[in-house]
């Protein structure tokens, strides 16, 4: 990153901003993949059913109402992350995530207690997915708006797909620990619990990351430059606006449709329908993931020198086919064909996370700094919430588990395909930023501040 610093911030103040934007989405993402590797046990101790799917769809409906709640979340707090700051917000909403994701490994067994081992359960998934709406706020504008325009495509890259890949990776790593140390029927005993109890590691060092880094340039300059205007929430949809939310929401839904409906449906695909499990289960999806890293940058980078839109129409158009070709080929090895499956797993991973990589950026370019926060979280969590439902539907479409894939399949085809229908109704915003001129406060506004 051979470009001078953005604002006036240090190049190591600018690097550790871009570290610290894909660290604490890492931590978040790695606290909420934790549900994704354990969805069967999770399924029999807490939320038991005569059918398998039925469990699955269970534990996946408690993920997706973790993400109904998300863009409550991301208007909470990313009113306060463009009124105060993203850095103070990011320390708030990642100590929340990580929190919560530890209480529920304390979370008593449907045979201990009852009905109220789900409703604890869901409660905490519901006060997870506040924070997690949060944490877009400050993750997915710290580091776009610290890092010189040249570099903001790859940004969106590392801090969208890369930070989810290295969450994923984190995940993996913990699953393939704890399944060794608590091999067995002790993993359904104990393991689980200790997949949870690792949010309190995860918030740990996300206080760590955060206090060292710099506020965004670009709020700061906003701020200094007087009283911003008084911004509502409402102003997402108002002035012309309403049209662009809803595309927005649209093709982040298509994006993140993706993303659920592979790298977040994989550990079940895997454990559950094809009977990969345990710790080859784990490597595979641990490799996976360092593949989401290197898509997303490739992805990243190349809307800098393509567009942003071009780019996702380009892995769009390749994703239409090649994701359910992909699902196919997994779900119809022979489980112990480990090489094939883990390539195949590679792919898919690599061209779902490819696509929505310059989805962050794109929303930043959206929105002024004044409303940035704000418009990119709620905009992200909207359309992301759309996309955790894809996988609780595709288990309940299914009767038993060997219709799984082909749902899957379905399923797909037809989100990729709003994904790019979205693309080519939206504009091309590379450059925007650059561009912005903050709107200022008027005599009234700076009354009402004062």
């Amino acid at each position: 990153m051979s470009a001078p610093a953005t604002g006036g911030l240090s190049r190591r103040a600018t690097l550790y901003a871009a570290f610290t934007s894909v660290a604490g989405w890492a931590f978040d993402l790695f606290d909420l993949f934790i549900l994704l590797y354990i969805a069967g046990t999770v399924g029999e101790l807490i939320f038991p059913a005569h059918s398998p799917t039925l469990s699955l769809a269970a534990v996946y409906a408690s993920f997706a109402v973790s993400v109904l709640l998300r863009p409550a979340g991301a208007a909470i707090f990313g009113a306060v992350a463009d009124r105060s700051g993203r850095k103070k917000t990011m320390v708030i909403v990642l100590a929340g995530v990580g929190l919560s994701t530890a209480a529920m490994g304390a979370v008593p067994t449907y045979a201990a207690a009852g009905l109220a081992a789900p409703l604890l359960f869901l409660a905490l998934r519901l006060v997870q997915g506040v924070f997690v709406g949060g944490v877009v706020a400050a993750t997915h504008t710290l580091g776009t708006e610290s890092v010189p325009p040249r570099w903001r495509g790859l940004m969106s890259g590392l801090v969208g797909g890369g930070g989810a890949g290295l969450g994923a990776a984190l995940a993996s790593g913990l699953f393939i620990l704890v399944n060794h140390l608590f091999p067995g029927d002790e993993f359904d005993v104990w393991g689980w619990r200790v997949m949870f109890f690792a949010g309190l590691v995860a918030a740990m060092l996300s206080y760590l990351v955060v206090r060292g880094v710099e506020e965004s340039p670009l709020w700061k300059a906003a701020q200094q430059a007087g009283p911003p205007a008084k911004v509502r929430i409402s102003d997402l949809v108002r002035g012309g606006r309403g049209r662009m939310f809803a595309l927005n929401i649209v093709l982040v839904a298509g994006a993140g449709s993706q993303y659920y409906l592979t790298s977040g449906y994989l550990p079940t695909l895997l454990g559950e329908v094809t009977g990969v499990r345990g710790t080859v289960q784990g490597v595979i999806l641990l490799v996976s993931s360092l593949g989401v890293v290197v898509a997303t940058i490739i992805a990243g980078e190349l809307s800098e020198h393509l567009g942003r839109r071009r780019t996702m129409l380009l892995f769009g158009g390749v994703n239409l086919v090649a994701l359910p070709l992909l699902v196919w080929l997994i779900t119809s090895s022979d489980p112990g064909d480990t090489t094939a499956i883990l390539w195949y797993s590679i792919l898919l991973a690599f061209l779902a996370n490819a696509a929505y990589s310059p989805v962050m950026v794109f929303l930043n370019e959206r929105y002024p700094t004044s409303l940035r926060s704000r418009g990119t979280a709620v905009c992200w969590n909207l359309g992301f919430m759309v996309g955790g439902l894809m996988p609780t539907f595709v288990n309940l479409a299914s009767p038993g588990l060997s219709d799984v894939p082909g749902r899957l399949m379905v399923f797909l085809v037809v989100m990729v395909a709003v994904f790019l229908v979205a693309n080519v109704i939206s504009p091309e915003t590379k450059g925007s930023m650059e561009n912005e001129e903050a709107p200022r406060a008027t005599v009234s506004d700076r009354e009402e501040v004062s």
